[in-house]
């Protein structure tokens, strides 16, 4: 089992990498053909809510497969990490499906394998790795409030930077994309708080039905 959670996690990470990577190089070659600035353009690409929670899933994969292979049982601190990754994968999946599939985003043409993979593919392996994976301990439920912070930093460095450089990463936190203006767009961040608090707890509920998954033992040489 410790070589199959190992290679699972290390191929996940390989592949998350790679449409992060694939997207990012579309975006700069889009933003050079047209001459704009490249800049601007990173920013922007790593401004993306999606990005920034796959980034995180890689650093969970990585960090999770090395904990496997030497035989560790991981601390407290990094499943408490791992909860944030899989709470913000579960909700970039369930957003980008309700609201945003089909609709083009704004950091230039997709590549749509590479859209995949962030999207749908990536969250539903770190939601598999939270439920299957050895490790995981039993958390608390006051850890539910990690899960928000970044959120809440995320939504006011956008807010308040969209306007000053006319850029937001999604349509529905864009104002004047509404009639309702910032009504509409305090609805769907509420909405998706909301979300984010559920799955969160959804995820811990998981973490407290055993103390922790065993980590099967070393075979000897």
């Amino acid at each position: 089992m410790r070589p199959l959670v190992t290679a699972l996690r290390l191929g996940g990470a390989a592949a998350i990498v790679a449409a992060i990577v694939a997207q990012l190089v579309r975006s700069i070659e889009n933003t050079v053909a047209a001459g704009d600035d490249v800049g601007f353009v990173l920013v922007n690409f790593f401004s993306f809510f999606t990005i920034e929670s796959n980034v995180l899933a890689v650093v969970s994969l990585l960090v999770g497969a090395a904990a496997v292979a030497a035989g560790r049982t991981e601390t407290v601190g990094f499943t408490v990490f791992r909860l944030v990754a899989v709470t913000f994968m579960t909700v970039t999946f369930i957003v980008y499906n309700l609201l945003l599939r089909g609709i083009e985003l704004p950091q230039g043409q997709t590549v749509p394998w590479s859209n995949e993979i962030l999207h749908v593919v990536g969250p539903l392996l770190i939601i598999a790795d939270w439920l299957l994976a050895p490790g995981r301990n039993r958390l608390e439920w006051k850890r539910v409030w990690a899960v928000v912070v970044f959120p809440i930093l995320w939504v006011a460095y956008t807010l308040i930077r969209g306007p000053i450089v006319g850029w937001y990463p999604y349509p529905f936190l864009n104002p004047t994309n509404s009639e309702n203006g910032y009504l509409s767009v305090a609805f769907y961040v509420i909405l998706i708080a909301a979300v984010m608090v559920g799955v969160g707890a959804a995820a811990i509920w998981v973490s407290r039905r055993r103390e922790r998954w065993p980590l099967p033992a070393r075979a000897s040489a």
